[in-house]
């Protein structure tokens, strides 16, 4: 297994914001020596009905970031996910900073631009992201190192980012009583996802994991923080120790009784481009509906 450089004596300044309409949270994390700061997983808002997109949640980091004179030097997705879409550029052209994302994002536009019928112009080299992270790579937000972990599972480029006595985990994680995230999206694999949720189990007990999305299993409160020690001991899924055959087959009865997301089709398109809105050929902002192809 690959020695991560894990720094448990940083501890950054770690701000959650809940998007209600996709139960997704965003995360502004600074560095806790300097101005420096990074946003994990942002949201655009889209109403999928009226073909509308807007920028309220976005703006709100965009805000918090301006008021708190910070500089942004990193936009980290920690997938391409398929149930919000990524406000990356949009704050970028904003604020600045660097988008980042897995180097296996090039499998996933690989997989999805032939499901979207994307053409030959859709760059599927990772180029419309900044910096394509490998397993172990670091970076620094201010004087505070990072790294990411791949994670794969949930998606062929998942990872999980770890900055100070933080892990933003993405979907390979939920809540301990949430367990994990399917894993029978293109690419997924529930073995692997087993795999790379014992990477994460193996950080220091005391890493502060943070969760991408929470949906309130049995009505308790919205939640996102908890720590590799209550994941290992309490996490329905793999907690206590739970084999990887219990869990494959666990999970794949359980996906398979799984609907698709709401806005798996339009958070595709936009999210393997790094949060652009796909375009027709008259240059108007477009998303397509495959049929019976999902």
């Amino acid at each position: 297994m690959t020695s991560y450089p894990v720094r448990m004596d940083i501890k950054p300044v770690v701000q959650a914001f809940f998007d209600e309409a996709t139960n997704t949270i965003s995360y502004i994390v600074k560095d806790p020596s300097s101005n420096a700061c990074a946003i994990v997983d942002s949201v655009m808002d889209i109403d999928y009905a009226a073909g509308r997109i807007t920028y309220d949640h976005a703006d709100t980091l965009i805000r918090e970031v301006e008021t708190q004179g910070l500089k942004l030097e990193w936009i980290i997705e920690t997938h391409v996910h398929a149930d919000h879409l990524s406000a990356a550029p949009y704050i970028q052209q904003k604020l600045g900073g660097k988008i980042g994302i897995g180097s296996k994002i090039m499998i996933v536009q690989d997989t999805f631009g032939k499901v979207f019928n994307e053409g030959t112009e859709f760059q599927r080299d990772g180029s419309q992201f900044d910096r394509l992270f490998e397993d172990g790579d670091t970076y620094m937000i201010g004087n505070m190192p990072a790294f990411a972990i791949y994670t794969p599972g949930h998606t062929p480029a998942c990872m999980v980012h770890v900055m100070g006595d933080a892990a933003f985990v993405g979907d390979t994680l939920f809540m301990p009583d949430g367990g994990s995230a399917r894993a029978d999206f293109p690419g997924g694999d529930a073995g692997t996802l087993y795999d790379s949720i014992q990477k994460v189990l193996a950080l220091p007990d005391d890493m502060r994991l943070f969760m991408c999305h929470d949906y309130g299993p049995n009505g308790r409160e919205i939640r996102w923080e908890t720590t590799v020690g209550e994941e290992k001991a309490h996490n329905i899924h793999v907690g206590g120790g739970k084999s990887k055959e219990d869990f494959v087959r666990f999970r794949t009865e359980r996906d398979a009784t799984l609907a698709m997301p709401r806005l798996i089709i339009p958070s595709l398109q936009v999210n393997m481009r790094a949060g652009a809105v796909p375009k027709d050929r008259d240059g108007r902002p477009m998303l397509k509906v495959p049929v019976n192809t999902l």
